[in-house]
């Protein structure tokens, strides 16, 4: 039986989603967008599956961008990916986006993504040798040693290596997000106020 699997992320500025099925990818769309992903996904998920022919019951798996990025969009995601595992029977597998934007770069190398305020988040893939620089989205502006930026459309990646995931038959853990940082938001400086009885 061919796997059919349906892979997302709202990490970074977009929003994207692609549908694989067996070793192809059927369909893959992102939307490039700063806001709205949590409004947008669930209408972006319905119209991949339509244009791929599939519906939600025919799904054998989901794969999901855990990060490392935007704190609201790693969330929106990894919620998105554990409801829809729960409430379809299927597994959810967790990609980190550092993973998925390398997948076809020979190894060792680091992988390497814009952390904003000049910083980069960063993963060393593989062990042996010496590692290659391998650069995201943004990376290459704060370094010029680091090369172009990968244009690694990051859902089929993410779809990609869940199937193979799958394919090794372990255990798969929930999706859980990986936040390198502590998030933005702040508490808010006034006193909560006082409910009267």
């Amino acid at each position: 039986m061919t796997p059919v699997i349906l892979a997302f992320d709202t990490s970074a500025a977009h929003c994207a989603a692609a549908l694989l099925s067996g070793d192809d990818i059927i369909v893959a769309r992102q939307d490039n967008m700063a806001k709205g992903q949590a409004e947008r996904l669930f209408v972006l998920l319905k119209e991949v599956l339509a244009e791929g022919g599939v519906n939600w019951s025919d799904l054998d798996a989901i794969g999901v961008g855990v990060g490392p990025g935007n704190f609201t969009g790693i969330r929106i995601s990894v919620a998105a990916a554990r409801g829809l595992s729960l409430s379809l029977g299927v597994p959810a597998v967790g990609v980190s986006t550092l993973e998925a934007q390398a997948i076809d770069v020979p190894r060792p190398v680091w992988s390497l993504i814009d952390a904003r305020r000049d910083m980069i988040y960063a993963q060393r893939l593989g062990t042996d040798g010496a590692p290659t620089l391998m650069s995201g989205p943004g990376a290459a502006a704060l370094s010029p040693s680091v090369g172009p930026d990968s244009n690694v459309p990051v859902a089929p990646a993410i779809a990609r290596i869940a199937a193979a995931r799958l394919a090794q038959g372990h255990d798969i853990p929930r999706p859980a997000p990986l936040y390198i940082r502590a998030a933005d938001a702040a508490p808010p400086r006034d006193p909560a106020p006082v409910i009267l009885p």
